[in-house]
């Protein structure tokens, strides 16, 4: 195959474009002779040069290269890395901006998919916007032609690791341990059979699950235990699948938890389990959630994929009962424990598939007028087709996508007779294309 013998481009003879808008992965959006053009790192109301990247039948990628007509939201970056790190897509977005346009494409979302329109838009939930991430999966990659070890997160829509020495939205427990965590796996007989580490900040601790493809020998298995003592962490192993995690050092460790309130509550978590990653934010929305169930000392709630009890437990303080249900039995014995030691003896739990067909079937036996739901990426759409089959009265909808939370909506509304009353965006991941929101419906 003959190479490609082309001189590049000089940049002053690069095509220009107007971005129009923000792509739902956070790239600026222009069309070019009459094709789409995502563009990296450009933001709406600009004026780019940029240099063009693949190319497909139906639009064309391209990066910036040089802002002719900045926009007035545009900030200087405050990492280093950003725009080769897939960690962050918006650094280079005023906070306030991100958030006005992640609440537009909320109210696009359910205008064009949902075919609605919420009555009240409520004012973005706010909390820290630098060191709040408290739950990471990091990349780990040898490459001995870049000094060995890597550790950090995927560069944008590449597969290679970003060599990262600090990190300013993780926690700065976990941001400042980076550049030794190359050095220990470096160290080890098979830094290139360690292809991530989980990490999980709890209020009174920091984990690190490693993941390990190839068995540790014991001088590995010491070096891994004096890295986790001088820098007073948690070290886990996972030599399989999650079921084979399991401490390293301390041998029996103290379980991480993280308080909602002041003196409130307490609820506990592996570092392999799912939690909100932003701790504020967290507090904040859960207060927001039990707020707008409205709820009084009769109320009997259902709250589906329960978790941990996150939103259960707070909800059970203030109803008369709450049933929790949740399709993983590890997360509903972990559930039930947190119940039994924040004393929540009117919390209830049960294990359901709500994916399922026949998930109905379990929790509209049991009676509620209230209804929580808190699904993943993936929505609730079964639970949505079965809901005139238990008819609550108000329904708060707490999603991290906002176009299955539309899918979800349009069934919700326009099948069985509820009114979008608010909805609201959620800051729980800044700089990142993320969108977290809150939907509150009442039963026409």
């Amino acid at each position: 195959m003959a190479l490609d013998r082309r001189a590049p481009v000089a940049p002053d003879r690069l095509p220009s474009a107007e971005v129009t808008s923000l792509s739902h992965d956070g790239r600026g959006v222009a069309r070019v002779e009459g094709k789409i053009v995502f563009i990296d790192n450009a933001l709406p109301g600009e004026q780019v040069r940029y240099r063009p990247g693949k190319r497909r039948r139906a639009y064309d990628t391209g990066a910036v290269v040089d802002v002719l007509r900045p926009s007035p939201q545009r900030v200087t970056a405050k990492c280093v890395y950003f725009g080769v790190c897939g960690g962050c897509s918006l650094q280079h977005l005023d906070p306030l901006a991100q958030l006005e346009i992640k609440q537009d494409q909320l109210i696009e979302n359910l205008e064009k998919i949902g075919k609605t329109t919420p009555e009240t838009v409520l004012p973005p939930l706010r909390g820290p916007t630098w060191g709040y991430r408290r739950k990471a999966r990091l990349g780990v990659r040898f490459v001995p032609k870049k000094g060995g070890v890597l550790v950090g997160f995927r560069e944008r829509r590449k597969s290679f690791v970003t060599p990262l020495q600090h990190c300013e939205v993780l926690d700065p427990r976990i941001s400042i341990l980076l550049p030794s965590l190359s050095e220990v796996i470096t160290d080890l007989s098979c830094p290139a059979r360690i292809p991530q580490i989980e990490v999980a900040v709890g209020d009174n601790a920091v984990a690190l699950v490693f993941r390990h493809l190839d068995p540790l020998t014991e001088q590995d298995l010491n070096s891994l235990r004096l890295w986790a003592q001088a820098h007073r962490v948690q070290v886990y192993l996972q030599p399989g699948d999650l079921g084979s995690v399991h401490p390293l050092s301390p041998p029996n460790p103290e379980p991480l938890y993280y308080s909602l309130g002041e003196n409130e509550f307490d609820i506990e978590f592996s570092p392999t389990d799912f939690i909100q990653v932003n701790r504020e934010i967290n507090r904040t929305l859960v207060t927001e959630v039990v707020k707008l169930l409205d709820l009084n000392a009769t109320d009997r709630v259902i709250d589906l994929f329960c978790g941990l009890g996150n939103f259960t437990l707070p909800i059970a303080r203030r109803a008369a009962a709450v049933t929790g249900y949740e399709g993983n039995p590890v997360l509903i014995n972990k559930a039930n424990h947190n119940a039994e030691r924040n004393k929540c003896d009117n919390a209830r739990f049960a294990c359901v598939d709500l994916d399922s067909e026949q998930s109905a079937d379990v929790f509209t036996r049991q009676k509620c007028n209230k209804l929580l739901l808190d699904p993943p990426r993936t929505g609730a759409m079964q639970v949505a087709k079965t809901l005139s089959q238990c008819r609550p009265e108000r329904l708060v909808y707490v999603s991290c996508n906002p176009a299955t939370l539309a899918r979800d909506t349009e069934v919700i509304v326009n099948v069985h007779g509820y009114c979008l009353t608010a909805a609201r965006v959620v800051d729980m991941f800044p700089h990142t294309q993320h969108v977290e929101s809150v939907a509150v419906y009442e039963r026409g």
